[in-house]
């Protein structure tokens, strides 16, 4: 989208940004761990400035590859071209047929025994729960997606001590292997811009370091507010704090995979100080983000979502346009399946609505074969003028390659349709038929009674 030059302008100017006036790091230790590495004291107490040459060194020991292990042999490798892959979302609130509630630890239960259903959606990531304090939410969430689910796990972090207990956690989880060559699970923190890094986020960054655990370092700059009002501003901004939470996360442990992350990006409406979500502006933040990790040779992450409140004609136009844009632009992944709201809310639902968007998408992008084969010359003169190609064996062979055939979408008469004319109906049955059934087994009972241990004594 946008040219080589205006890429080459963004990035020198996040650069400039970090040598001047530089980022806060609220952790002493980092700080002296900088200094000692290359970097000069800012202006403030805590505030470092990094040069170009520091930061160059320390971005390249980060990987191009990344790995993202699941059990059951699941697996997902992202680069920075790869196609992307998508993965649900963090939410306060739960919406599904019986109305709109905060988490509970069911609630997200539920969720990922729906995700694990859906073959578009590759991970699952962890939410707040209310009947939960909200210091143990993370390791807690950690345990209760284990056992509902073989896909990935990234977890959403707290608090240091949580990070500790994931970590733990995991390695029952990896069983002999370990982490670094089995990483089933990853984490990330988000700047809180202008231009800082916070002591709870680094704090997370510490308690996860040393194993290999995929980190995703957000930067999540809002036009208007936090950054710039000029969408190259606020992209500016945004990569300047995370070129500065990958050199940092490098120093604790290089080599560590990062994923560099624009896509969190949002505007602010003026008029009503709303953050958005599902705007025009966050698929450009989002394909910003994608170039400039290409351009840093690294994966890249976005957020696609809606501001709308339930499942509407708005829900629909702004998901279609957030996966299609950035699955086109190769996000490497792609957060916000089964969310509304403007990332307040997640919905099974919506979930598998949005599989099907996901589906629709991938579809299109994979285009179609143009080889003898697929132009089908001596078949069309086989068949001859007039004739029919639906019951020869040449349509057999290739229609389920060739014609996209949905999970929910409606494709029949009115007359033949019945009760369940609308991708919504289909949607809430295919909830309901889900969770109707008899939860599968994820974990064995040695390895869920070890989780169960390792949450009561980091709950103590």
């Amino acid at each position: 989208m946008l040219s080589k030059a205006k890429i080459e302008a963004i990035d020198q100017a996040a650069k400039a940004m970090l040598e001047d006036p530089g980022i806060m790091v609220e952790d002493d230790g980092i700080v002296d761990l900088l200094l000692k590495n290359g970097a000069r004291p800012g202006a403030r107490n805590s505030v470092v400035r990094i040069p170009v040459e520091m930061l160059d060194e320390y971005m390249a020991l980060a990987p191009e590859k990344i790995t993202f292990a699941g059990r059951a042999g699941r697996e997902q490798q992202v680069t920075p071209d790869s196609e992307s892959r998508f993965w649900t979302g963090a939410a306060l609130f739960y919406l599904d047929r019986r109305g709109l509630r905060l988490v509970h630890q069911k609630d997200l239960a539920d969720f990922t025994r729906v995700i694990e259903k859906l073959k578009n959606v590759d991970t699952v990531v962890g939410t707040s729960t209310e009947d939960t304090l909200s210091q143990y939410r993370d390791f807690v969430g950690f345990r209760i997606i284990a056992q509902n689910t073989h896909k990935h796990i990234r977890a959403l972090s707290f608090t240091p001590r949580g990070g500790e207990a994931m970590v733990e956690m995991a390695k029952v989880l990896a069983g002999s292997r370990s982490l670094k060559e089995y990483p089933l699970f990853s984490v990330g923190f988000t700047a809180h811009g202008p231009l800082r890094w916070t002591n709870l986020a680094l704090g997370v960054y510490k308690a996860t370091a040393g194993y290999g655990i995929p980190c995703t370092v957000n930067g999540e700059p809002m036009a208007g507010a936090s950054a710039p009002v000029t969408l190259a501003g606020n992209a500016a901004v945004g990569t300047a704090e995370i070129l500065g939470g990958i050199v940092i996360n490098q120093l604790l442990e290089p080599g560590r995979p990062c994923l560099f992350n624009l896509g969190f990006a949002h505007v602010m409406d003026m008029r009503t100080g709303f953050a958005v979500t599902g705007g025009p502006e966050n698929s450009l933040m989002a394909v910003t983000g994608a170039q400039l990790a290409r351009r840093y040779r690294l994966p890249s992450v976005s957020w696609m979502c809606t501001d709308s409140l339930y499942y509407d004609a708005q829900n629909s136009l702004e998901k279609m346009l957030g996966a299609f844009t950035h699955a086109q632009a190769r996000v490497s992944t792609v957060w916000g399946v089964g969310q509304v709201e403007s990332e307040k809310t997640i919905s099974p639902v919506q979930a598998v609505i949005d599989d099907e968007i996901v589906g629709l998408v991938r579809r299109y992008l994979k285009g179609f074969p143009v080889d003898e084969e697929s132009l089908a010359v001596e078949e069309v003169r086989r068949v001859g003028i007039t004739g029919s190609f639906l019951d020869t064996e040449h349509t057999f062979a290739h229609f389920r390659d060739s014609i996209y055939e949905p999970e929910l979408l409606v494709r029949e008469q009115r007359a033949s349709a019945g009760e369940k004319n609308s991708t919504l109906a289909r949607s809430e049955a295919m909830v309901e038929d889900i969770l109707s059934a008899p939860p599968e087994p994820m974990l064995d009972e040695q390895a869920e009674r070890e989780l169960l241990r390792i949450e009561e004594r980091y709950s103590a």
